[in-house]
């Protein structure tokens, strides 16, 4: 009914009656989705802190952590504790991901290797990554790789587990039709096996990564001696600054979410999106 006037309706019920525009609806999406929690957040520790009568060097108000945030951005504290976390995290988390899709593909292929490593998973998979910090400084010493080591390990089991899941799950039915057109070998697993496993594959990597993302930033603030987020918040604690720990905490969060979406939404779109795998195209 949009542009055309309706016989026996007054002109301004026509306008009331008449669609949101597209714009306004996608602004008002974007409000809610991305501006409102924050708004809800932020609100609530205004409040708090201001009203609640607590202690403000223990609970700042904005007013202190934003200028804080933005000195420590400024004079490159920030960015270069950022770049430092990044650095750990993608060198674990990679390796972590060969090893998980090897060991999930092996697991997957060999009945014998499924045997052996499933109980280790459920064996290792309940201890708490932070339980074997201790060890890892008894190993590798306040280094770079009992950090690198600890993303590793939260990282490597739930990739292994989620791609065993993944290669273990395509329809059987989709494998006869394959074969019964002769294709195998190489061709099956790129044609079949790969696009019927790449979502279970891609939530593993997805949860490694965000098992890794806060094993790095606990990990530094007791293996860690040089730069980084943890490192960061570890000495903000010693010289009470709240507002630089809650400044850090302020980083970590969006930049968390970001790398999620950096590293996977592309790789989605262009694979498990483009072949049907799911819905959200």
């Amino acid at each position: 009914m949009t542009g055309v006037a309706a016989p026996g309706i007054p002109q301004d019920l026509q306008e009331l009656l008449q669609p949101e525009p597209a714009r306004l609806r996608t602004a008002t999406a974007v409000v809610r989705r991305w501006l409102l929690p924050w708004l809800v957040l932020f609100g609530g520790w205004e409040a708090v802190s201001h009203f609640a009568g607590l202690n403000p060097q223990l609970f700042p108000p904005l007013e202190v952590v934003f200028p804080t945030c933005w000195q420590l951005l400024r004079n490159g504290v920030l960015l270069s504790s950022a770049a430092a976390t990044l650095g750990r995290l993608l060198l674990g988390w990679a390796a972590a991901s060969a090893v998980g899709l090897a060991a999930g593909f092996a697991m997957a292929r060999s009945r014998f290797v499924q045997d052996l490593l499933l109980p280790l998973i459920s064996i290792l998979m309940p201890i708490p990554s932070l339980a074997l910090v201790p060890l890892f400084i008894l190993w590798f010493g306040l280094s770079e790789t009992s950090v690198i080591v600890l993303v590793f390990f939260t990282a490597v089991l739930p990739m292994t587990l989620n791609t065993w899941m993944g290669m273990t799950s395509v329809r059987p039915v989709l494998m006869r039709a394959a074969q019964s057109m002769d294709v195998t070998g190489y061709r099956l697993f790129r044609k079949v096996v790969l696009p019927g496993s790449l979502p279970f594959v891609m939530t593993g990597l997805r949860i490694g990564l965000a098992n890794g993302w806060k094993a790095v930033v606990a990990g530094e603030m007791i293996a860690a001696s040089q730069s980084g987020l943890g490192v960061l918040i570890f000495n903000s604690r010693e010289f009470l600054r709240t507002d630089v720990m809650l400044s850090t905490l302020l980083v970590i969060g969006p930049l968390g979410f970001l790398l999620e979406r950096v590293l996977f939404q592309s790789v989605e779109r262009a694979t498990i999106a483009r072949w049907g795998m799911t819905s959200n195209a």
